[in-house]
């Protein structure tokens, strides 16, 4: 029902007695006002290819003080090109680019600015040329040879696979050779055929094909033996990552006419760097003669972060399908740690305990080799001999340049203790004593070199964590099942534990202790879905978890890190949670503030209180605009952007909505379980549907349920020239899924060692606290989500016998009431209806509540906002203008106070609880201004455009407004940059009025508007309004308004000019061919604006 229908009790707060009190408490207002340097955002200044200049340096800094940017990642990108771009290179490590550095940090000190550095050259991970092979990170690796009993051996073993030479023993063993061992498509080679035309598919048989067979279309491609061949495993290996080659139809036959299907791959669940390993497939064992393979697309997944190559359009690219009669364990790539996957476990139906070979029956033959020659006198039967070693995984630190190499061993401290020293401990020492004023922020980016499942130090490691030793189960890492089945994936469950914990207690720890030895705080972004993690356990040794979002690529997005940043954070007690913030796969030179907000908003209500803008170039030219990018990677938020110095009032927004949102603590309801299984990550919206079909709707179970069906395999095109599905669960239409309920994940780390329970409640060490434990129900698309470890099951029974309440089942009310949790915020339309498409975060202090509202639509917004909270006077903070005011309208009821709000379009708002009252309403009036149009500014506008960004000479006259693309001048129909709009009117004062408002109507893209000089403000989003009530005066006035429009259509005119006439110089491709030119300008209406 709405507010004023349901307001009858006398008014019993005044007008005045409102107006008259005080508003904030000084700590939450000056923090609004005046934001502390942790509410600052950052930048990531990229230095590209070795182009540096102290010029350009020292306009980047400035550009970013006079922005209002606290601080920068100086992060080096690629090294130079041949000829370099910029003359002299500043190749890494050499004394010249370290003079740079220095230089930079001179510059930084001087302007009050704070830089950190990661932990080596590039951005991708943690690598040198001082790390050598033995010092990366490592693999398992393995090579096989059947013998025959009753004989002497006495020959060298096959050297496994090994990178440049580089290779290391870990053990020889021989075993008793099953069925089938040694019996496979490159013994028995099978004659290859295909329905696709002109195509040789005999390669697929080849080891090491280089060649892809592939087709967008159904098709199969079959295999005949002479003999019957029983197959047990399939190994595919297919061009780069292919979530089509593991879904293939396996059908067999007798006779090549009659063919009966025998099973279905199933691809593992995988992130976008799943490249390093094959995939074996466990099947029920099969004997025949032909084995065809049927691909069809129908029935794809649209693909998210966990299966990422599903994203893209359907299309099989095959290297190699190698049949093996040997018995593997399902899918053990992955399992073993060679690459972050998620598997369903191996079953009964794929293998039996007697395909195990008996721990008595395991021969250890290391001694008996030297030099790689074996001499073992054979014992009776045929014995398979496994010599297992391990070699570098060959993954570098790609981004880097001069400072490029092999990435270090992760999992052993002193080789993690020398990349420290060798890169982010050079800078310190470089700094001097500038360090500890300037150098303060150490970084390590998103992970993204692979997974590593060895290392000199893990035998002993694994031993001491686990209680065994693994040795005598080593063949399990290459899928060869010991003992029994469940032993098998007990043991590939132990090692993926192991790294795990690894991952966490050697390379982030042994960071976080230099960087803190160092005086410097510790930020680091996601590890999942690279290596193979828990993916929020490490953020338990960062001082600030961090993730990241990206602008308008929905292929390269990553609600997943965001989730796992935001959880880590909440569960491990980290105040502070940034986001890489508006990363985009192709920008469009379109980018402004306006646009962006939506998106910044959406992060903030998940959880985020600290953007990092990616990315600030390093611009070493100061004459050529808009100059480097990331070859047009990122947004393009540098100094040379045409709305920079407009653009101060955004980072102005930020850092007042960043303020707020790092006061007090997250309060969020419901705690979800990510399961035991590893990898394993914070859990998405979707993945709770089948879970929580009560609290998400009927509509909701019903969407999902289409969009996973996702018939006819649609695919989008987004960003321009980038296709994909169609149905993947995009994080804007899951906007407050639980409907006034928070979540957050957490792993079983936070319940094993930080949780306890409190008047029926899990409080974590940290100061985290739910009201509910929900445990997801099995889900085909996060394998193993259900599963518990027994310690994990003894503490959450253990938990429930204290009284917390534990969801283990589908739930199906629409709310938690009858758990006795009732909803945190409740928002409503003017008609009672759920207002949809709201975002929303609430945090809470020893004596206030902040709730932070914002309108994902591009309509204005009036809604009811229902905060669990009673006692306490309601106060509206405008984050846009720094306005604040206490609310004029609201009542309170039962555990609610309502307070009805209006938001324009895309607008957002805070509404803060601080002051006692005994009061239960207030009816003074709306809490928003009714205004009245007094006047329309109309008549001939002067605007000067600026001719060094190729505007005309001279002032224009405009009788109308209109977008600058309508003008028939090309200098201001290309124009790109700030026009200066001058107008005289006259004005007289309306009695009775107050606030006086100038409207622009619309704009594009930024205003700054001055009345008779004063400045009155800069409008970058609706409903592009300034304050002009100070500035103007009965009579005569004249009105300035710099507009500020972006990039695009100077680089369309641009395009069609001869070089030699071009005034815009980038190293960003050109990809604007064909498109419109943007709407530029002041569009108006322009008008006066009084408030009643």
């Amino acid at each position: 029902m709405p507010l004023m229908k349901k307001i009858l009790l006398p008014l019993l707060l005044c007008t005045a007695s409102v107006q008259g009190q005080q508003v904030n408490s000084p700590s939450l207002y000056q923090h609004f006002q005046q934001p502390p340097p942790a509410a600052i955002p950052w930048v990531f200044w990229y230095w590209m290819q070795a182009g540096v200049s102290r010029a350009g340096i020292t306009a980047d800094l400035e550009a970013m003080k006079a922005a209002g940017i606290g601080g920068a990642y100086l992060m080096s990108i690629k090294g130079a090109t041949n000829p370099p771009l910029f003359t002299p290179a500043a190749e890494q490590l050499t004394p010249e680019w370290w003079g740079m550095v220095q230089f930079a940090m001179k510059e930084a000190d001087r302007l009050g600015l704070k830089l950190g550095m990661h932990v080596s050259d590039g951005f991708a991970l943690a690598g040198g040329p001082w790390i050598t092979p033995e010092l990366s990170m490592q693999k398992v690796v393995v090579s096989e040879k059947i013998v025959h009993g009753g004989t002497l051996f006495q020959d060298t073993l096959p050297v496994p696979e090994s990178y440049k030479g580089y290779y290391k023993d870990i053990a020889v063993v021989a075993f008793p050779a099953p069925a089938g061992e040694g019996i496979n498509t490159q013994t028995t080679v099978p004659e290859v055929t295909t329905s696709l035309p002109n195509t040789d598919a005999a390669v697929l048989v080849k080891p090491g094909n280089t060649k892809t067979i592939g087709s967008n279309d159904s098709c199969w491609i079959q295999y005949a033996f002479k003999q019957p061949f029983t197959c047990r495993s399939i190994t595919i290996t297919s061009n780069g990552t292919n979530y089509q080659a593991h879904r293939l139809i396996v059908e067999v036959s007798d006779d090549g006419i009659h063919f009966k299907r025998a099973t279905r791959l199933e691809s593992p669940r995988h992130g976008w760097q799943d490249g390093d390993a094959p995939v074996t497939h466990a099947i029920p064992a099969v004997t025949a003669k032909y084995f065809r393979f049927i691909y069809s697309k129908k029935g794809s997944e649209p693909g998210s972060e966990d299966l990422d190559a599903a994203k893209w359009k359907p299309s099989l690219k095959l290297k190699e399908i190698q049949l093996s009669s040997a018995p593997r364990l399902h899918q053990y790539e992955g399992k073993s740690g060679a690459a972050w996957r998620i598997s369903a476990r191996t079953t009964t139906a794929q293998l039996t305990d007697a395909a195990a070979v008996p721990l008595n029956k395991m021969v250890a033959l290391t001694s008996f080799m030297k030099n790689g020659k074996l001499t073992w006198k054979v014992l009776a039967g045929n014995w398979c001999i496994l010599r297992i070693g391990h070699t570098s995984t060959g993954h570098t630190n790609a981004t880097g340049g001069a400072g490029s190499g092999l990435e270090c061993d992760k999992f052993n401290r002193e080789t993690v203790a020398l990349q420290f020293d060798k890169w982010f401990g050079e800078a310190l020492r470089k700094a001097g004593p500038l360090a500890p004023r300037v150098l303060n922020m150490f970084h390590v980016d998103s992970w993204e070199c692979g997974s590593q499942n060895w290392s000199p130090v893990f035998r002993d490691e694994f031993r001491r964590r686990r209680g065994y030793d693994l040795l005598p189960y080593l063949p399990v890492m290459v899928g060869i099942p010991v003992e029994s089945i469940a032993k098998s994936e007990q043991v590939l469950y132990d090692i993926r534990l192991t790294i795990s914990e690894l991952v966490k207690d050697i390379f982030y720890s042994t960071l976080a202790t230099l960087a803190h030895a160092n005086g410097c705080s510790f930020t680091a972004e996601s590890v999942a879905p690279t290596m193979m993690s828990d993916g929020m356990l490490h953020y338990s040794q960062v001082d600030v978890p961090m993730g990241e979002f990206w602008l308008n690529s929905p292929t390269h997005d990553k609600p997943n890190d965001m989730l796992d940043a935001i959880s880590g954070a909440h569960i491990y007690g980290k105040n502070i949670i940034q986001a890489e913030g508006f990363t985009t796969l192709r920008m469009t030179w379109n980018e402004h503030p306006g646009m962006l907000k939506t998106l910044q908003d959406r992060n903030y209500a998940l959880g985020v209180n600290r953007l990092v803008y990616h990315v600030f170039m390093h611009n070493p030219w100061t004459d050529r605009k808009p100059g480097m990018t990331l070859d047009g990677v990122g947004l393009y938020f540098q100094r040379d952007q045409t709305w920079w110095k407009p653009g101060r009032e955004w980072v102005a927004y930020a850092s007042r909505c960043q303020a707020l949102l790092q006061m007090g603590k997250p309060v969020v309801d419901v705690a979800v379980f990510t399961g035991s299984e590893l990898p394993r990550r914070a859990v998405l919206p979707d993945r709770l549907v089948s879970t929580l079909p009560g609290i998400m709707g009927a509509g909701r179970v019903q969407q999902e349920k289409e969009r996973l069906a996702n018939v006819g395999e649609p695919l989008r095109i987004k960003p321009d020239g980038v296709s994909h599905s169609a149905n993947m669960a995009d994080p804007e239409n899951w906007i407050d899924p639980l409907h006034g309920y928070a979540y957050d994940s957490f792993n079983e780390d936070a319940l094993l060692n930080y949780s306890t329970v409190r008047n029926k409640h899990m409080v974590l060490k940290g100061g985290a606290e739910y009201g509910l434990l929900v445990l997801p129900v099995a889900d085909s698309r996060t394998p193993g989500i259900h599963l518990l470890s027994p310690a994990a099951l003894r503490k959450v029974e253990e938990m429930e016998r204290q009284g917390l309440r534990v969801i283990r089942t589908p739930y199906y009310g629409s709310t938690f009431d009858s758990v006795g949790v009732i909803r945190d915020v409740v928002i409503q339309d003017a008609h009672g209806a759920a207002a949809n498409n709201i975002a929303w975060t609430h945090r809470k202090g020893k004596d206030f509540d902040i709730y932070f509202i914002a309108n994902q639509d591009s309509a204005t917004r009036t809604v009811e906002v229902s905060a669990r909270i009673i006692g306490k006077v309601p106060e509206l903070w405008n984050p846009v203008t720094g306005d604040t005011m206490v609310a004029r309208e609201w009542y309170s009821a039962g555990a609610y106070t309502t307070v009805p709000v209006q938001l324009p379009p895309n607008g957002s708002l805070f509404i803060v609880y601080q002051q006692p009252t005994s009061q239960q309403q207030s009816n003074a009036g709306l809490n928003w201004p009714l205004t009245d149009t007094v006047q329309h500014i109309q008549g001939m506008w002067r605007v000067n455009f600026d001719t060094a960004s190729g505007g005309p000479l001279g002032p224009v006259a405009m009788p109308q407004l209109e977008s600058w693309t309508e003008n028939k001048v090309d200098a201001i129909r290309y124009y790109s940059g700030t026009a200066n709009y001058e107008m005289q009117f006259n004005w007289q004062p309306s009695e009775g009025k107050s606030k006086v408002m100038l409207s622009l109507g619309n704009v594009a893209n930024l205003a700054e508007v001055a009345v008779n000089g004063v400045p009155c403000g800069i409008t970058w989003t609706a409903p592009y309004s300034v304050n002009i009530t100070r500035a103007i005066r009965p009579g005569e006035n004249k009105v300035t308004i710099k507009v500020t429009n972006t990039w695009a259509n100077r680089l369309i005119g641009d395009h069609a000019l001869p070089q030699q006439q071009q005034r815009t110089w980038t190293t960003a491709p050109y990809r604007l061919e064909g498109k419109p030119l943007q709407q530029a300008g002041l569009l108006g209406p322009v008008t006066i604006v009084q408030e009643r």
